[in-house]
């Protein structure tokens, strides 16, 4: 798995230099990346994950950016924690201009019928209420401080999945919840347009993050196989490749973009 760099140049990337951000499940694999890369793109990011042990080396990682990362933990579950991680971000930065919600769980073998009650409500308190409860925090913040007038507006990035649109067997709460997230994503991109709002999601496919592997040893798969079933390109994408993504969504570049689902996918959702 390559591991994200702040010595890349994100030049050309249309207008973040400055402007303020939040990432949630930021040490993870995809969040890990997007931090990073924003960061490195100028951004100011308060970075938030439940789990506070691979904080210290997502600072290490984005200290020689140019733009600052500032860790506050947070169970993106839990409505008082996300209004704080957002106000944190108004509160050093005086707006909040961008946002990239990864938080996300994945843990099911087995089918419908056999999950237990408690996973699904997990799964959805996670994957669907915590995105819920990063957009309504969020887009408040930005209806108060995006400066419409100065050539932009603000910026919501949802990292859905493949999953919203074709299913993998055994996975009917995570399914579910990224249907759902696709759902937030859509309703929000219609209502919050007039405020100078974009809201997209981005569809990964398979990529080579810690969740991958831990599915794969889960389920029996061996990478080589599951890369050429699940890729075009018989390859696992690259974290760096979903953060490419959201740091277009983030910018200008993609100004008359709002209410699409990006798949980052190798092709899997092409036939």
């Amino acid at each position: 798995m390559t591991e994200p760099t702040n010595q890349q140049s994100q030049s050309h990337v249309a207008g973040l230099d400055g402007r303020a951000g939040v990432v949630t499940g930021a040490t993870g694999g995809m969040g890990r990346s997007i931090t990073a890369a924003l960061a490195g793109a100028g951004v100011n990011v308060v970075a938030t994950d439940r789990d506070d042990r691979h904080a210290d080396e997502l600072l290490a990682l984005t200290a020689a950016a140019p733009g600052t990362v500032t860790f506050v933990p947070a169970d993106v579950a839990d409505a008082t924690s996300v209004a704080a991680v957002v106000a944190e971000a108004v509160s050093l930065h005086g707006r909040l201009d961008c946002a990239v919600n990864a938080a996300a769980i994945e843990f099911e073998t087995v089918p419908l019928a056999d999950c237990a009650d408690d996973d699904f409500d997990t799964m959805m308190a996670v994957n669907v209420r915590g995105v819920f409860l990063s957009m309504k925090h969020e887009l408040r913040a930005m209806a108060a401080t995006a400066d419409v007038r100065a050539g932009h507006g603000a910026s919501i990035v949802n990292i859905a999945s493949t999953n919203s649109f074709r299913p993998q067997h055994d996975q009917p709460a995570y399914t579910a919840s990224k249907h759902a997230v696709l759902g937030l994503t859509r309703s929000a991109a219609m209502d919050y347009a007039q405020h100078g709002i974009r809201v997209n999601a981005i569809c990964p496919g398979a990529i080579d993050t810690p969740m991958l592997r831990q599915a794969m040893d889960r389920r029996g798969g061996e990478p080589a196989a599951v890369a050429k079933r699940l890729s075009k390109f018989e390859r696992f994408g690259e974290p760096s490749e979903i953060a490419d993504a959201a740091l277009w969504l983030c910018s200008d570049a993609s100004s008359f973009t709002t209410g699409h689902a990006l798949a980052v996918d190798g092709g899997m959702l092409a036939c």
